[in-house]
């Protein structure tokens, strides 16, 4: 039921997860992008980078397998970028596919929900004002 997952310093291809996630049975397919945006909470942001703990390829497959056990799903798959990314980057994917609609967007919602509150990836921003900060996804 996990098809994909992975942290990766390489850019994000939604092709890839896309594929992934596909099956003769899937009647639906949902899929999250999170990219990176120019400002935050009204400030704007020049640089970011994410790092991760190198526990956090476990701590997704944990998150997955848990979503695959409360959720009719047919298939899994997420990947996180790390490293220095630019406005406009893609930053992570996550993708369900299932017999219907509803169940589907259900778990795909959980995933990216999951992912950002329990696997170890922090953010660290820089601010056209000079100022930063980390933020912490778990």
């Amino acid at each position: 039921m996990i098809r994909l997952l992975g942290v990766r310093e390489t850019p994000l291809s939604l092709d890839e997860v896309y594929d992934a996630v596909q099956a003769p049975g899937a009647g639906a397919v949902a899929v999250f992008t999170g990219t990176v945006r120019d400002h935050d909470h009204a400030r704007a942001v020049t640089a970011l980078s994410y790092s991760a703990h190198p526990t956090a390829e476990q701590r997704l497959r944990a998150v997955m397998e848990k979503i695959a056990a409360d959720h009719p799903v047919i298939a899994l798959a997420a990947v996180h970028r790390v490293g220095d990314l630019r406005v406009g980057d893609i930053a992570v994917i996550a993708a369900a596919s299932g017999a219907h609609r509803p169940e589907t967007f259900d778990a795909c919602r959980r995933l990216i929900d999951d992912l950002k509150a329990e696997v170890p990836i922090w953010k660290h921003q820089t601010f056209a004002d000079g100022g930063d900060e980390w933020v912490g996804a778990c």
